[in-house]
């Protein structure tokens, strides 16, 4: 037993010192905005194209040939747009893609270590097997925890209803994007995108919650205008 709990939680001490070294990165790029956070954007951007495009070149995409590296493609562009369409507001882009950002990483780690804790049923056994409805409620409790939480910090935190609902539909999208990218890679055959992050895999299976959260997040924004805090 002692066995499998060890092995259960090997990948957990590179997963922190991965996070550790790329996520302050992260979020001074985006406190500091202009430049910086475009360059961020774009070069992970280039990343995650790069990293599509050797994954069609795998035996199981070749079906799908050009339109499959196109749909990748401008998912990946799309997803890079809202970020930068989203921090571009001078008012609100600082906290709207600071407070998207937490939300997404609190529910990867409610997920994470609410279902390597507690187990129980598979979430979607043909597409990620390692996913369990526990981990996946686990995600949902921490992004509106931390939304409750940071919210404060970043602007007036408004209704906390509103604040609660805005995070958990965050952390709804986040889990669904997570799906997708397992939903792929188990039609290409692969367990990970690519090799790039330890402890991670490749960019898409560190991002992919990322890209399906920013793209809600634009719509969100416009939805409200420009100006306005997501969570008000």
């Amino acid at each position: 037993m002692s066995e499998r709990r060890a092995l259960r939680w090997s990948d957990l001490g590179i997963r922190v010192a991965s996070a550790g070294v790329l996520a302050p990165i992260a979020l001074a790029c985006i406190w500091v905005g202009g430049i910086a956070f475009t360059v961020l954007i774009a070069t992970v951007a280039l990343g995650l194209a790069t990293e599509w495009l050797m994954l069609c070149r795998l035996p199981a995409a070749r079906p799908g040939g050009a339109p499959l590296r196109m749909a990748g493609i401008a998912y990946v562009a799309l997803a890079a747009a809202a970020l930068v369409f989203l921090r571009d507001d001078p008012v609100s882009g600082r906290v709207n893609v600071v407070f998207l950002v937490l939300v997404v990483w609190a529910t990867d780690i409610g997920a994470y270590l609410v279902g390597r804790m507690v187990g129980g049923p598979r979430l979607a056994p043909r597409i990620s097997p390692g996913k369990t409805w526990s981990g996946a409620l686990g995600g949902l409790a921490t992004a509106v925890a931390a939304g409750l939480v940071v919210t404060p910090f970043l602007a007036d935190a408004g209704p906390g209803w509103r604040t609660a609902l805005v995070s958990a539909a965050i952390g709804i999208v986040a889990q669904a994007g997570d799906l997708l990218e397992s939903f792929v890679k188990r039609c290409l055959g692969v367990k990970d995108s690519s090799q790039i992050i330890p402890g991670h895999g490749g960019l898409f299976d560190r991002l992919d919650a990322i890209l399906s959260s920013a793209l809600a997040g634009a719509l969100l924004a416009l939805a409200l205008g420009r100006g306005v805090v997501l969570w008000q």
